[in-house]
């Protein structure tokens, strides 16, 4: 464990922060700073429906790509991060979401430009795909697959399990190495129970519940912001000089709030990770921009709502963030000021209902990239036992040690972020051209519809816009 914490130590610094905050400010550039000067028009796209009956509309991707996005990285991981980087962690957290919003843009709406046209008219693509068919790279498509897969399936499934029961601890019923192995065992039960009636299945529940989810979670931060209402400038004192004490970043970088803050806002919006481009791309709009917009807005949901949901929340209670605190507890703590143990129960209600849409949303992704590897939907005996694996995974993870889980989930995400950036970096003009398409359908007061040559695309590539 120590030889891939060092790896991750050299991954995030310098390499990710010069790749995310780069690739970011240049996309926010070229694009006109688009998350903030076309936000208001993300707004509207979300609410359009589908053409088709039976199509996914712009709503379930995003919510799709949100349950992956919105899980327990919003409660656990930035907890984790202000109890070991610093309250500044939160600062960095809302930087990488406004500039990674771009990069969020341009990957979604490249996987709307390549996606593919299914047997029953459906849409599907992703990062794989707008690789092979644009850069003409399929060992590039594979590779991204490859780390996808082991992301979500594992590194992320199994992280997510973990956080869920380890909201459990402060219980009294709570037996160290038996209890989370119920749990576990529990959660990958229903998790199996939902993937093995297929996609279909997992938008449905993962469009009911994610908006429930968020908005209890909101409500219960305000409510903790109202009671604590003259902390709250000592919450955002706290939050802005930690941010700039630049003695402690370059003091110890690795543990720095600038690190921590980079590491869990990737881990929490998935901004330029080419994960959200696989739901990105089931949409079924009259444009690629609409859904490059919309997946823009869910960065702006998941980061500067929910995540500042839980930091507000828990800095507001005035409990001191320490080590020892580090995850679901902090926040069980902070809540418990106001709550007492209904504080507890709330928090694990939670993080039960985050891991199980973060298991579906991820499982979704998984499926789309083993779709790409074979060519087509494996076969029925492949697929019953991968889940079967899958479900495995989510039970033993449970049960794995802390820094463990969070190092395998650091490590993967960062290759999936070394190999989407570069690429959406050399086919970004594309995605510029089909903003500067849209914006002038849009001043004519037309409902703007993709045509690949009026931006000089091949259409020979270009499956399901012919």
């Amino acid at each position: 464990m120590e030889l891939l914490l060092t790896i991750n130590g050299y991954l995030y610094y310098p390499i990710l922060i010069i790749v995310l905050f780069g690739a970011g400010l240049y996309f926010s550039v070229r694009t006109g700073l688009v998350q903030l000067s076309m936000l208001g028009e993300s707004l509207r796209v979300v609410r359009e429906k589908p053409h088709g009956e039976g199509e996914i509309s712009s709503f379930q991707a995003l919510m799709v790509s949100t349950a992956s996005r919105v899980g327990t990285g919003n409660i656990v991981g930035v907890a984790q991060a202000i109890c070991l980087g610093g309250y500044g962690a939160v600062f960095w957290m809302w930087i990488i979401a406004i500039i990674g919003s771009a990069s969020a843009f341009v990957e979604s709406t490249l996987a709307q430009i390549y996606k593919r046209r299914g047997e029953d008219g459906t849409s599907y693509g992703g990062p794989s795909y707008y690789i092979e068919i644009a850069l003409g790279s399929r060992k590039l498509g594979v590779l991204f697959a490859v780390f996808l897969i082991l992301t979500y399936a594992v590194g992320f499934n199994m992280l997510a399990s973990f956080n869920m029961q380890d909201s459990f601890k402060v219980y009294d019923f709570y037996v160290p190495g038996k209890t989370s192995w119920y749990i576990g065992g529990v959660l990958a039960l229903v998790a199996g129970y939902c993937v093995l009636g297929g996609g279909k299945r997992i938008i449905k529940a993962t469009s009911t519940l994610v908006p429930i989810m968020g908005l209890l979670f909101v409500a219960m931060s305000v409510f903790m912001i109202l009671v604590n209402l003259d902390y709250m400038p000592t919450v955002f004192q706290n939050i802005f000089a930690d941010a700039f004490n630049f003695d402690a970043i370059f003091g110890g970088l690795a543990g720095s709030a600038l690190v921590y803050g980079i590491k869990r806002g990737l881990y929490s919006n998935e901004a330029g990770m080419g994960s959200a481009p696989n739901a990105a791309a089931s949409a079924d709009v009259s444009h690629p921009v609409k859904q490059g917009l919309v997946q823009m807005f869910s960065v702006f949901l998941d980061t500067l709502v929910i995540c500042s949901a839980t930091a507000f929340m828990a800095m507001a209670s005035g409990v001191a963030a320490t080590e020892e605190l580090a995850g679901a507890p902090y926040v069980q703590a902070a809540l418990s000021t106001v709550l007492g143990g209904y504080g507890n129960v709330f928090i694990t209600l939670s993080l039960v209902l985050f891991a199980f849409t973060t298991l579906l949303g991820n499982l979704y992704y998984v499926d789309s990239c083993l779709n790409y590897l074979n060519g087509k939907m494996p076969s029925k005996t492949f697929m019953l036992i991968y889940r079967i694996v899958a479900v495995l995974l989510i039970f033993i993870g449970s049960s794995i040690e802390m820094k463990l889980a969070w190092n395998i989930a650091d490590f993967l995400m960062a290759m999936m972020v070394l190999v989407n950036i570069p690429t959406i970096l050399v086919l970004g003009d594309q995605a510029f051209d089909a903003l500067r398409d849209y914006k002038d359908q849009r001043k004519r007061n037309v409902e703007p519809v993709f045509v690949g040559k009026n931006i000089g695309l091949d259409e020979s590539k270009l499956d399901y816009w012919k």
